[in-house]
């Protein structure tokens, strides 16, 4: 064998072993990283009402925003998730008030009953922003937000809610306001010091859907994205 190919054989070699890895890697990563679209600004397959299986004429699409115009209820995507990375951007207007739920279900007669909820507010002027609790960010009536960085009614939020088995994340503006345990010691405690504490059913699933609140109020939602978490 000439001198020259047997000195760079073992780097060849190494090369080789790398480069296999590094596929393996990538192939792995796409597959925990692909993005389900929820809603696009142009269609609403992806959600129904709460109950129903068709979508309420409450809610329309309005320059591009998944929007509540009207009564209609809470709407649900069709898919179920439970390990995911939730993305997505919100607007109220003054003195509206919505929510983001996860993991909920339909085993009970509305979705708080069943889903933790990321409030979504106009905190200057609706009563709920005078309580951390259950202000804009919070995970309604247990965790408080760790900073305020909502922004004025009217102005679009970017909001985040990471659900990683019992791990729970939520991010607004960038910024992580809320995390927490679902079922641990100290969330039992929060639960049973509040409203949910009569109704058994909450926060109890580890498969839903997400949903999306009909508080009587105009809100907007857009770019809304999924990806399901190993």
């Amino acid at each position: 064998m000439p001198r020259l190919l047997k000195a760079v054989r073992p780097l060849l070699a190494v090369l080789i072993v790398t480069g296999c890895s590094t596929s393996s890697g990538e192939t792995g990563a796409a597959q925990t990283d692909e993005w389900i679209t929820l809603f696009d600004g142009s269609s609403v397959d992806q959600w129904r009402g709460f109950g129903q299986d068709s979508f309420p004429d409450g809610w329309e699409i309005v320059d591009g925003a998944l929007t509540r115009v009207n009564r209609g209820g809470d709407i649900l995507s069709r898919e179920q998730f439970g390990n995911f990375e939730l993305v997505l951007e919100w607007k109220v207007e003054e003195g509206g008030n919505s929510g983001i739920f996860f993991r909920a279900t339909e085993e009970a007669e509305g979705t708080w009953r069943t889903a933790p909820e990321m409030q979504v507010l106009d905190d200057e002027r609706h009563p709920d922003g005078q309580n951390p609790l259950t202000s804009a960010g919070s995970n309604y009536g247990l965790y408080a937000p760790s900073e305020d960085v909502v922004r004025p009614a009217g102005e679009w939020n970017e909001a985040k809610i990471l659900a990683d088995s019992a791990h729970v994340e939520f991010w607004l503006n960038g910024t992580k306001v809320v995390e927490y345990e679902l079922w641990s010691e100290e969330w039992e405690e929060k639960v049973a010091n509040t409203k949910f504490v009569e109704t058994p059913l909450y926060g109890r699933a580890h498969v839903g859907h997400i949903g999306l609140q009909d508080h009587g109020d105009v809100v907007s939602y857009r770019n809304i994205r999924v990806r399901r978490l190993p």
